[in-house]
């Protein structure tokens, strides 16, 4: 992994640009509204089975088949498909790739645009407007319009992918039908953004960071870049889940020394690392760092969180996990009062797992079965 890593090469995204852009709660203006997306699946005639999947900090739009860059399966590739718990052969499901991202929705890398959406000849990098989940949301609020679909069957994701849930829930609750936010919370905790912070710090101290331009010098700040992703990723596992793994084996090495990697438990981490800047941006990064930071939805509704579901008819179901200490289930009780409190039509499940936060990408069959049985049942409800 070298300082002057190579910037992501270039791939053709299936993407809906809309000219007259977005107004952000930030106040800029993004101009032209570029939204990479993909589907699975057939949409029926009257447009009632489609499911919209919100996805995490470090995914994509490509949720079910091969990725393009690193040529790995989809990141939730055992749950949707033909005969799986977000069944294909029944549902239309759409995946969008967030605002602020880097696979091809308008994000620092793409084309710097004016006022007047004439592009500049270079990328955003850090002049990228800050943007918010609920500047998310709208995004693919404007993908939904543009497929002609007047109502998501259901709206469902975990981690950043729940908060994105929560906000479609709460923003438009009348195009939602069911909701299932996943292993997240309302808003970040102070140590979920302390984490975040230290990731972006790292970034920052990497001197190929160049103040956030470094495409001028075709490099990427990669180490920098390596550490946020070591860093989160050790937040998405669980002690139980890194013991059963790695324990503290040695990897063949004599005796201890700092000059190399021993424990096995390091070489994953660097791996994990490595192969993380082969497809991601630093600037998207700290973008959509900085908007999970900030969200919070019950401040957006007077600091009253049950004001966000006052009034809903979205049935909703919300999963947590046993050994998920960054979005742990207390959260999600809180959640689920919250819902309570507005007279939502809500079931609640924790998950015994000893995977952590990340058990909710992984093999967890009654997980599989529970978010199945809920979309079947929302399916049902609606005679699709």
């Amino acid at each position: 992994m070298s300082q002057a890593a190579q910037p992501l090469p270039h791939v053709t995204h299936q993407r809906a640009v809309f000219a007259d852009g977005l107004m952000l709660d930030c106040g800029a203006v993004v101009a032209p509204l570029a939204v990479a997306w993909r589907g699975y699946g057939r949409l029926n005639a009257d447009a009632t089975n489609a499911i919209l999947v919100c996805h995490a900090l470090t995914g994509d739009q490509y949720v079910a088949e091969t990725h393009p860059l690193t040529g790995k399966p989809g990141w939730w590739d055992n749950v949707v498909g033909p005969g799986k718990p977000i069944d294909t052969d029944r549902f239309y499901v759409v995946c969008v790739n967030v605002l602020g991202g880097c696979m091809g929705s308008s994000g620092p890398p793409e084309p710097m645009t004016d006022a007047e959406g004439r592009t500049l000849g270079r990328p955003w990098g850090t002049d990228f407007p800050s943007v918010t989940i609920r500047d998310m949301v709208r995004a693919q609020h404007r993908l939904m319009e543009h497929l002609r679909i007047a109502r998501w069957l259901a709206v469902l994701g975990g981690s950043m992918g729940g908060m994105q849930v929560l906000e479609w829930a709460a923003t438009y609750p009348e195009a939602v039908f069911a909701a299932a936010p996943i292993a997240c919370a309302s808003h970040h905790s102070a140590q979920n953004i302390a984490f975040h912070e230290v990731g972006r710090a790292a970034i920052h101290g990497d001197p190929e960071w160049r103040g956030g331009r470094y495409w001028e010098h075709g490099t990427v700040p990669a180490k920098g870049l390596s550490v946020a992703r070591m860093v989160a990723h050790i937040t998405y596992l669980s002690e139980q889940a890194l013991s059963r793994k790695f324990g503290r084996r040695l990897r063949g090495a004599a005796a201890l020394t700092f000059l190399e990697d021993v424990f096995e438990v390091e070489s994953y981490l660097r791996h994990q690392g490595s192969t993380f800047i082969r497809r991601f941006d630093a600037n998207s990064y700290l973008t959509i760092t900085r908007a999970m930071d900030f969200f919070d939805l019950a401040a957006e509704h007077g600091g009253v969180l049950a004001e966000a579901f006052r009034g809903t008819t979205t049935r909703f179901f919300v999963a947590s996990f046993s050994s998920d200490w960054l979005f742990p289930t207390a959260e999600s009780r809180l959640l689920v009062r919250a819902l309570n409190a507005a007279a939502a039509n809500v079931s609640f499940v924790e998950i015994a797992s000893d995977k952590g936060h990340d058990a909710f990408l992984l093999d967890e069959p009654d997980f599989h079965n529970a978010l199945g049985g809920f979309l079947r049942g929302a399916a049902e409800r609606l005679g699709v």
